[in-house]
């Protein structure tokens, strides 16, 4: 704990400090609740991504096997029929921090010819666009939980900081303080009637 003077100044700084720290701390407390309760949105929606993803897994490879070997979904120069173009993401912001929203995706397709492909080509690239768009909107809210879970830290950190010491810290100095200079008022008023003692000895001499 820092040294501090006492002094009325030094009191009044330090309940005006004692003011600002309250008035803060529940800011910090709401945003840490609101940073909480996001990531949990985020990793519940995260799971569901997962668990779609193996869905869709298990009926690609139950679906391409009636057809023939996934190497049909490449064209003649072994390149994908399908590949993503774009990625498209607004700004979003949560409890002051900004993060992405996935809106889409743009996809391209390699012109192939319709007489020597499979005939499901175009099934197949349908599925795999639904695919991607899962593993796609899963990358961009890995990014949105990074975000988050590091103003978590942060804000977490203010908190502890304002509750665990700071608060603490003050009201102990405003006591000791107040108790230091109620000691001094009380010196004062011994000293002041032991000069007036003096002064009424004096007289009476």
């Amino acid at each position: 704990m820092a040294k501090v003077k006492m002094t009325k100044n030094e009191l009044k700084r330090q309940r005006d400090a004692l003011k600002t720290y309250l008035r803060y701390l529940p800011t910090l407390q709401m945003k840490k609740q609101q940073l909480q309760v996001e990531l949990r949105i985020v990793e519940a929606r995260r799971r569901e991504l997962r668990t779609a993803r193996e869905e869709l897994d298990r009926e690609f490879r139950t679906w391409i096997a009636v057809f023939g070997e996934s190497s049909a979904l490449c064209g003649p120069d072994g390149r994908p029929f399908l590949s993503v173009a774009a990625v498209r993401t607004s700004r979003g912001n949560v409890a002051g921090v900004d993060i992405p929203v996935f809106e889409g995706a743009d996809f391209s397709v390699a012109e192939y010819d319709f007489f020597t492909a499979p005939l499901w080509v175009d099934a197949a690239v349908e599925r795999m666009k639904k695919i991607l768009l899962v593993d796609l909107e899963d990358d961009v809210l890995a990014g949105q939980a990074g975000r988050l879970a590091a103003e978590l830290r942060t804000t977490s950190q203010r908190v502890n900081l304002f509750e665990k010491v700071k608060i603490p810290e003050t009201l102990e100095n405003i006591r000791i303080i107040r108790i230091s200079l109620g000691d001094q008022q009380i010196a004062q008023v011994v000293r002041g009637k032991i000069a007036q003692r003096k002064v009424i000895a004096r007289t009476a001499a």
